[in-house]
């Protein structure tokens, strides 16, 4: 009798922690990152009963939960990535709608100064003309100085998103290393602690919405937690945290660093996936080269039209004058450097310079240098004095003072172009149009030569604008001013006083051509001609790139970037919910077979306490038989 009292009580108690895991179940089905969970059921140990075995019951076994740890793996992979894209792409995208814009885009306000230089070719006498030139120089200066702007916004936001971002992570490692303590302690007694195990794992997957992470099980139930290379954000119960620093080399940027007790490294350049990988990508693949590559640009123009506008005359009858100031190359002495060296970088070769920054290092005996992307090491020619500087990619770099051996320096050769980028006149009578020479031939020339309108070489010559006399002694001998006998050849350069001119035809002895001052030339508009062909020749890559070339390339750019980054971000959202799927279909509840379990459940309940019923009747048969 005490056997099946025994028996039964055993299933009335299985099926009420059955029971008990089915209501547990349909009260969390909306429940974010809750797993399914299930009785498991075990036939208790059999006693011998004469020469065969008689059942005791049945016990609850465990409690376990429908999980599959290689689907979450997948699933925090392919959060960090979806994140990261996500926030890469519209990041790229706001870069994509400042410069491209029809209206108020790079390539329109370009082609505004240009066609206001080419109204001054068309009317170099018209103040009108010339004072839209000067009007269109500054539009151009101030749009670029919006972008500049709006790239110091961006930069600034992604500080601050870095801080909020480390913050985040932090206290989701404190949370992880909270949950491991609970989740040992619990298996401790015995029994996995599902709903903890839930919290960790969400825990887990919403840490990968930030940065990707390594997880190492413990054989105690511990999970730990890795980021960067190898740091460990949590171990056990004991968490780390990340923080922002200075960058050394750039007090404007901030870096994200590990810190464990009081020590901390740098793990920018490690960090990946999630949004913090997501802002950490897009500073460095594109805000960075948008910012060097528009200041670059912006040098071009000012290059191009300060080299024309020294080349020409005004209408004053003066030089021209530079008509653009652009800022210097940066220069920043890392925080940590111990030594007293200087160190000052011009720019020698716009042809020559790149839209790369440079990390210039000494090293107690010798100087090097790199680029600050990549690493790859930069060839320094000449001996960084101030009569032999060094030279790389365009830069004269000019060393001194006395530094100690790891003293860095970071030089930025574009970035900052356009914060120090003005208009430097206002008045449209200084816009140099003409040229300041003319040349002629004598009217009693007999041959059939003829002399080019003539090039400014070199603008300083003090004689630049002397009278020059070519008289050919016979038909293939000429002096300049009666001096020397000079071979001619059709064509060749004649380069005197810092101007150059070319003949060509078939001069006779005695014929004489002239060079002379323009001076009153206020009609010439050879020299704003010069300056369209200028802004339109090559400038840039050793001079094969013009800057509509270069516009066209880093607008573009970005617009391939950003639509790559979009693309990107919907094919990994695809993956994503993919992945999501696979291992709801895992965890998820099932309202329809929740009920169904509750229905066997509670008539295999109702069976059991039915055998407790009928135990208690026979007893009172037994009790009533035994009264006599």
């Amino acid at each position: 009798m005490a056997d099946i009292l025994s028996t039964g009580i055993s299933g009335l108690r299985a099926f009420q922690r059955a029971l008990d895991v089915t209501s547990h179940n349909i009260a969390n089905v909306s429940t974010p990152g809750y797993s399914r969970q299930r009785v498991e059921l075990q036939t208790r140990e059999a006693e011998r009963y004469g020469s065969g075995f008689l059942g005791t019951g049945v016990d609850v076994s465990t409690i376990t939960r429908s999980y599959d740890e290689l689907l979450a793996t997948q699933m925090r992979g392919a959060t960090s990535s979806s994140s990261r894209l996500d926030v890469y792409a519209s990041k790229a995208q706001v870069l994509n709608d400042l410069f491209s814009d029809s209206s108020t885009g790079l390539t329109v306000s370009l082609q505004r100064f240009t066609n206001a230089v080419q109204g001054v070719s068309n009317e170099p006498t018209a103040t009108a003309a010339r004072q839209v030139m000067l009007s269109e120089a500054q539009g151009l200066t101030q749009r670029l100085k919006t972008y500049d702007s709006r790239l110091d916004d961006i930069s600034a936001e992604i500080n601050s998103r870095l801080t909020n971002e480390a913050a985040t992570i932090s206290t989701i490692a404190d949370s992880i290393a909270r949950l491991n303590g609970q989740i040992v302690s619990g298996q401790s007694a015995g029994q996995a602690p599902n709903d903890l195990l839930d919290a960790r794992d969400q825990q887990l997957a919403l840490l990968s919405e930030h940065l990707n992470v390594q997880v190492v099980k413990q054989d105690d139930g511990a999970w730990n937690v890795f980021v960067g290379n190898g740091q460990s954000l949590v171990l056990g119960n004991q968490p780390a945290k990340l923080v922002t620093s200075r960058d050394a080399l750039d007090p404007t940027r901030l870096t994200i660093a590990y810190q464990a007790g009081s020590t901390t490294s740098d793990l920018s350049a490690t960090i990946s996936g999630g949004a913090l990988g997501g802002l950490l990508d897009f500073r460095r693949e594109l805000l960075d080269p948008v910012r060097n590559q528009l200041g670059q640009i912006a040098i071009a123009v000012a290059t191009a039209v300060n080299s024309q506008q020294r080349e020409g005359m005004d209408l004053y009858g003066n030089l021209g004058s530079d008509l653009f100031a652009v800022g210097p190359v940066g220069v920043q002495a890392g925080s940590g450097n111990a030594g007293s060296g200087t160190v000052a970088v011009t720019r020698a070769s716009i042809g020559s310079l790149t839209a790369n920054d440079y990390i210039l290092e000494y090293s107690g005996s010798a100087w090097s240098a790199r680029r600050a992307d990549t690493g790859a090491p930069v060839a320094l020619a000449g001996a960084g004095t101030p009569a032999s500087p060094f030279v790389a990619d365009g830069l004269s770099i000019v060393v001194g003072g006395a530094p100690a051996a790891g003293d860095t320096y970071k030089i930025t050769p574009t970035a900052g172009a356009i914060h120090g980028m003005s208009v430097l006149f206002t008045d449209p009578g200084r816009v140099a149009a003409a040229a300041p020479i003319r040349t002629g031939a004598a009217l009693s020339n007999a041959g059939s030569g003829s002399i080019s309108a003539g090039e400014v070489l070199d603008a300083g010559n003090p004689a630049l604008r002397s009278s020059v006399s070519i008289a050919f002694i016979d038909a293939t001998h000429y002096s300049v001013n009666g001096a020397g006998s000079f071979v001619y050849t059709a064509g060749d350069n004649i380069d005197v006083n810092g101007w150059r001119v070319s003949i060509n035809g078939a001069p006779a002895a005695g014929d004489t051509f002239t060079v002379a001052d323009n001076a009153g030339g206020v009609g010439d508009n050879r020299n704003m001609l010069a300056m369209m062909q200028a802004l339109s020749g090559g400038i840039l890559a050793g001079g094969t790139e013009s800057i509509d070339g270069a516009v066209s390339r880093f607008v573009s750019g970005i617009g391939v970037a950003t639509n790559q980054a979009q693309v990107g971000a919907d094919a990994q959202q695809v993956i994503l919910q993919d992945t999501k799927a696979a291992m709801d279909s895992v965890r998820g509840v099932n309202l329809d077979e929740e009920a169904a379990n509750m229905l066997r459940y509670q008539q295999a309940y109702q069976a059991a306490a039915q055998v407790i019923r009928i135990t208690q009747d026979m007893f009172d048969s037994l009790l009533r038989a035994t009264q006599r």
